[in-house]
């Protein structure tokens, strides 16, 4: 998790105040992991709240006194079995800050580290794990370490192109708009046929001819297509074999594929660069609603995202 810099900025120019509470430590069982944060604001009749420390008693608790707040900054810990009748039996630190529009002009740099009371100067092994940070290219773990909180701001780690407004398309989009680590380009033929609200992250490209756009797509980005046409979805896929990327899906069935890859053969590409074009893409077991779908796709995502992560800390 990181600090979701723009989603602040949006909730205190909404709201001109707001709690953050995030969970700074752990110990045992948890529901949500070291900086997984919410923002919490206004009373209880008028208020609201966007993101979630997992829910529960925990939640429940945490809102309420964020709504009651005073003081800027407050750390407090939390025996989840004995103290909130959950049943992970561990326990958390929670680290609750109000922000305004004066509080957030103070944050800057890619990463955020501040005392959790006081304003001491920054500790020698805050030094050091930020410089260390900096030399490798990395990006610190949040943590709570000596009195001070460590979060990077949150970046998109994955760019998605998505090929295709439609149905499909929009349950999509619904479901994977709200991961932290996409950022999401949105790809049809005309404004028209994209829905009048479009989620943040979520970036509407419309195109008369969107398979010129291909040449545009970063070299690692995701590609799903599935577009109204099946001469478009064709077109997308050989323009993408062309060009460099991470991940194809294509939408459709067997049969389908079989008579794209004669017709991708035929246009010269030869067939280990055709199997790079995943099709059917993720669960049809699942159903064929465009929400079933959907979810599939996203599961297929995210267990790509996952397997990369157990390979990085392997090598590592």
């Amino acid at each position: 998790m990181s600090f979701a810099l723009d989603a602040l900025t949006a909730a205190v120019t909404a709201h001109g105040r707001v709690t953050r509470v995030v969970i700074a430590s752990l110990s045992g069982s948890s529901p949500r992991e070291v900086g997984a944060a919410m923002l919490v604001w206004g009373d209880e009749a008028s208020g609201g709240q966007s993101g979630t420390i997992g829910g529960g008693a925990l939640e429940y608790a945490a809102v309420q006194a964020a709504r009651g707040q005073q003081v800027a900054r407050r750390l407090t810990r939390h025996a989840l079995g004995p103290e909130l009748g959950q049943c992970c039996g561990g326990s958390v630190t929670l680290l609750s800050e109000i922000y305004d529009a004066a509080a957030l002009a103070t944050l800057e740099g890619e990463v955020i580290a501040r005392p959790v009371s006081g304003d001491g100067a920054l500790p020698l092994s805050v030094r050091r794990l930020l410089d260390r940070a900096r030399a490798r290219g990395e990006r610190p773990e949040p943590q709570l370490i000596d009195g001070w909180m460590i979060e990077p701001v949150s970046r998109p780690t994955r760019q998605l192109w998505i090929w295709g407004a439609g149905h499909v398309g929009r349950a999509l989009v619904s479901v994977l708009a709200p991961l932290p680590d996409l950022a999401i380009t949105w790809v049809d033929t005309g404004a028209e046929r994209f829905p009048r609200e479009i989620p943040a992250g979520v970036t509407p490209l419309p195109a008369a001819q969107p398979a010129d756009l291909v040449r545009y797509a970063p070299s690692d980005a995701e590609h799903l297509v599935l577009t109204y046409s099946h001469a478009l979805d064709f077109e997308v896929c050989h323009r993408l074999l062309s060009h460099r990327f991470s991940f194809a899906g294509l939408i459709g069935s067997a049969t389908k594929w079989a008579r794209f890859r004669s017709r991708l053969a035929a246009l010269g590409h030869g067939p280990e660069v055709i199997a790079r074009i995943t099709c059917p893409i993720g669960e049809p077991g699942l159903g064929k609603h465009p929400q079933q779908i959907a979810i599939g796709v996203a599961t297929q995502l995210l267990h790509r995202a996952a397997t990369a992560a157990t390979e990085t800390r392997e090598r590592a």
